[in-house]
């Protein structure tokens, strides 16, 4: 098992696009989620899936497990998805000694772009990159979970 520190902030601007080291193509969706705990698939690159449940708050900090599935069962697994599909393009950024995963979502989600940083210790936000907007950690409208689940008004299904 595994804790997830995790912080979420909206992008400003265009500047970390000519910083970016690696590009993951993702499609990701839940099989089942409740308050305090989820159960996720996502395919990276059309190549590979990653079955991911979580547990506890929705805070900074999870209970995360995560295993490797076989494509096929992945791609089957698809038809018990509740809510949409999320399709989003995961660019990875280096800041200040840490990973900075910024996605771009697309599809009926298209025009979001969050970044997110793990980390097990605090980052002050003077050391964050310019680029980093707003922080939503904590706010239930960014957790793919509820972009999944909701509806076009924000409305969760």
């Amino acid at each position: 098992m595994a804790k997830e520190v995790e912080r979420k902030f909206l992008v400003d601007g265009q500047a970390w696009r000519s910083l970016v080291e690696d590009t993951i193509n993702i499609q990701q969706f839940y099989l089942a989620s409740n308050p305090g705990r989820s159960v996720r698939l996502r395919i990276s690159d059309g190549k590979r899936a990653k079955l991911t449940l979580k547990f506890g708050s929705r805070g900074r900090e999870r209970d995360e497990f995560e295993y490797k599935v076989p494509l096929a069962d992945a791609e089957e697994m698809r038809q018990f998805a509740i809510g949409r599909v999320i399709e989003k393009t995961r660019h990875h950024v280096h800041h200040g000694g840490y990973l900075y995963e910024i996605d771009v979502f697309g599809g009926e989600l298209s025009g979001l772009v969050i970044a997110e940083l793990e980390t097990p210790e605090h980052v002050a936000d003077s050391e964050l990159p310019s680029w980093i907007g707003r922080e939503v950690t904590g706010d239930p409208h960014y957790y793919n979970a509820t972009l999944a689940l909701s509806d076009a008004t924000g409305a969760v299904a």
